[in-house]
């Protein structure tokens, strides 16, 4: 069998093994990425105490419900696969904080139900997919930061999901919402969290706030000024989900 990264490469256990690499924060990474993988390797199901799993960038088409075992799972990376459907069975990772399943050829319909029961993700990355619409019980999400929208069929995104708590970064661009009068009304809504979550921190001084306040009411009086297409404008002191998605596809399936 020829060496390197062949189409259809098995992965045995010893593979597998020496694939385990330490992440920046001490856990235990499993990076099968760019492997030629087909079918998801049982063997792994031996390491599955691992805190991060990597099988992107493979031709893989089904995720089997034995993923439940990988109970210790912090930081899940699927993107870039052909994956039709997810089992229900990933709803069991209650440690999950990262989930990337991005450049893939889900559905809505085939969006299992039980994403919702991932109650610390932190964030999750749908783009790039065949979706038509999002499930409105994503809402549940409380913890989410970021989510990828974008590259999809969405002509709308429910309410449920613009009004998460601690949603900071919203990317859904490229999809075919119906005309620029709904764009500006989903821009309106992430805008709001924006304005609700500075209200809310509980972290911030009175002259933090002041500060963030200020650098607001400075962007509401440029949003009515022409803006130079050649210069870039930069409020780091505000948390804005559309200024903050990442227009280049690669850092979202890179993360």
């Amino acid at each position: 069998m020829a060496k390197g990264k062949a189409k259809g490469k098995k992965i045995t256990l010893k593979i597998a093994k020496n694939s385990i690499r330490i992440s920046f924060d001490g856990g235990r990474r499993l990076d099968l990425s760019k492997m030629g993988i087909t079918t998801f390797p049982k063997c792994i199901l031996k390491l599955a105490d691992v805190d991060e799993l990597d099988l992107s960038r493979n031709m893989l088409k089904k995720i089997p419900s034995s993923i439940q075992k990988f109970q210790k799972l912090r930081w899940l990376d699927l993107h870039s696969n052909q994956l039709e459907e997810l089992p229900e069975a990933i709803g069991t990772l209650q440690n999950l904080f990262y989930l990337n399943i991005c450049n893939n050829k889900l559905t809505t319909r085939n969006l299992p139900e039980d994403l919702n029961l991932l109650k610390n993700l932190r964030i999750l990355n749908l783009g790039l997919n065949c979706l038509d619409s999002i499930p409105t019980s994503l809402g549940a999400l409380k913890e989410l930061n970021e989510i990828g929208l974008f590259d999809n069929a969405l002509t709308t995104i429910p309410n449920s999901v613009k009004k998460l708590p601690k949603l900071k970064k919203l990317n859904a661009k490229r999809n075919p919402f119906p005309d620029s009068t709904k764009q500006e009304e989903h821009a309106d809504s992430i805008e709001r969290i924006e304005t609700l979550y500075l209200v809310q921190e509980k972290d911030l001084c009175c002259s933090c706030l002041k500060m963030c306040q200020n650098e607001r009411d400075k962007l509401n009086k440029l949003k009515n000024m022409t803006r130079s297409p050649s210069k870039k404008l930069s409020f780091p002191l505000l948390l804005t989900p559309n200024s903050s998605a990442k227009d280049n596809q690669e850092e979202w399936r890179v993360r």
